[in-house]
């Protein structure tokens, strides 16, 4: 497997644990509709949370939450919108992106709630 591949599976969990930690239920992981694959889908309370996980070596290229364009949540909004209607979901939907930055030999863990809208 590619070593950025490795990051960003090594990222995946770090986020699912980070979460778990936070009390959040994880329901689904790398969910897919269509184009869109959707990293986590948690819920905490009666919030469903898709959180989209970016993970980088380092900072020199931007921040890795500026990684997300917006044709890609435009693919993440039509995917959750499939997943809440199909599971007959009632519940408030919010995106988040959890942005991890390699630091040394650990890593820096940022929880954007509400990162973006889906209107």
């Amino acid at each position: 497997m590619a070593q950025h591949n490795e990051l960003g599976k090594k990222g995946e969990q770090l986020a699912v644990n980070f979460l778990l930690k936070k009390g959040y239920n994880i329901i689904e992981r790398n969910y897919r509709f269509d184009k869109a694959e959707v990293d986590i889908i948690a819920q905490q309370n009666d919030t469903l949370a898709i959180i989209e996980v970016k993970t980088r070596s380092s900072t020199d290229f931007g921040n890795p939450q500026d990684f997300v364009k917006p044709k890609q949540i435009q693919r993440l909004v039509k995917a959750i919108d499939e997943y809440v209607n199909v599971n007959g979901l009632d519940l408030e939907v919010r995106f988040d992106i959890i942005a991890i930055v390699k630091e040394n030999n650990s890593f820096n863990i940022e929880h954007l709630e509400n990162a973006f809208y889906h209107f």
